[in-house]
């Protein structure tokens, strides 16, 4: 019967060798120290610390040496195995701090650097336009007034001394809502706010109302049934068609640029007597019929002055109907559209555009608020 084999030499053993687990090592720190990223530090402790890495391998040998042999090569093995993971270790340390070092730099914002991104709107110019043209007048002492959009036939026409058979009642310019009876209408000015300022206020007035109106017209490059005013008026003692020219004058130049000024053409409106078409100086030619090449001016086409809107001196009728004293207070009104003040102001060719919610043509009106 045979006994122990206690002559039994580990060295044959190949994977427990000496040199041969220091090659193994050598080659796991030589690893190790190549890994440049993390990501390669990953791979690297999976080939050498992982289940079937040579080191792990040689240590399954183990338990197949006799219980004489298992110490020397523990140890070997073990010592081996501490010095890669320590290694590892080390190194994951380095190339953590490496990393974080990079993202501080490649990730760095610099918040003064103008931004590129594309706004995902703009805020629309008849907005800003109406705004701008409040500022005007705020700038100037006045008030700014709202009122809503359907109103009373009464201070839509009758308070403003159009009558029961004036034109402007019909269909063909009134949205008028049902039922009849109710007499209310889609307002085809924003004189009602004038109106409704004088009758719930006591003189001095100095009110400017900008808002949306609605007219049957046809809807072209022209025209659009629904559409935007500034209407204002100024009611006070001794008010007189000079304050009116010089209201208007300083309005058309803050409007488009210093030297602008207007002209009054006779005319006639129900609520305003005596009444002017207000003309504003050509702003391309600035009056003198020709563009920079000689040429007739394409703006104001040869005329020098572009039509703007209407005023005149408050007819005492409307002062008498909204209860102001017309033997003590004088006044005057004015209007103009806002849509149209733009087109002007901006080289608008088509009234459309502001109704179509393009966001590339209210871009490039900018986003000042």
């Amino acid at each position: 019967m045979s006994g122990p084999n206690n002559e039994f030499d580990p060295v044959e053993v190949t994977p427990l060798k000496a040199e041969e687990v220091e090659a193994m090592t050598e080659a796991a720190l030589a690893a190790v120290a190549a890994a440049t990223d993390l990501d390669a530090l990953k791979q690297v402790r999976i080939e050498h610390t992982g289940d079937r890495s040579p080191l792990a391998l040689a240590n399954r040998e183990i338990g197949a040496l006799p219980p004489q042999a298992r110490k020397d090569a523990g140890q070997r093995v073990g010592k081996a195995r501490g010095a890669v993971n320590q290694a590892l270790a080390a190194r994951q340390a380095v190339l953590e701090a490496e990393h974080e070092e990079r993202m501080l730099v490649e990730e760095t914002v610099d918040v003064t650097v103008a931004v590129d991104r594309r706004p995902r709107g703009a805020r629309h110019p008849l907005t800003t336009g109406a705004e701008r043209i409040a500022d005007v007048f705020v700038a100037m002492g006045w008030e700014i007034a709202e009122g809503p959009v359907l109103e009373a036939e009464w201070l839509n026409f009758d308070a403003l001394n159009l009558g029961p058979d004036h034109p402007a009642r019909t269909m063909q310019d009134t949205f008028w809502t049902d039922p009849a009876e109710n007499h209310v209408v889609l307002r085809t000015h924003t004189s009602p706010v004038q109106a409704r300022t004088m009758l719930t206020r006591t003189p001095p007035i100095y009110v400017a109302c900008p808002g949306r109106v609605f007219r049957t017209d046809e809807y072209d490059a022209t025209h659009s049934p629904m559409f935007h005013q500034v209407e204002g008026i100024a009611i006070d003692e001794g008010i007189t068609m000079a304050h009116l020219k010089g209201t208007l004058d300083h309005f058309a130049a803050a409007m488009f640029g210093e030297g602008i000024s207007t002209r009054f053409r006779p005319s006639f409106f129900p609520f305003t007597e005596p009444s002017a078409e207000v003309d504003l100086v050509c702003f391309v030619c600035r009056g003198t019929a020709v563009d920079a090449d000689g040429a007739t001016c394409r703006t104001c086409r040869g005329e020098g002055w572009i039509e703007w809107g209407g005023c005149g001196v408050m007819n005492p009728r409307v002062l008498v109907a909204c209860g102001v004293d017309p033997e003590r207070y004088t006044g005057f009104a004015f209007g103009m559209g806002i849509d149209r003040t733009l087109m002007f102001r901006h080289g608008v060719e088509d009234l459309r555009a502001f109704f179509e919610g393009d966001v590339r043509f209210a871009t490039a009106f900018g986003t000042e608020i």
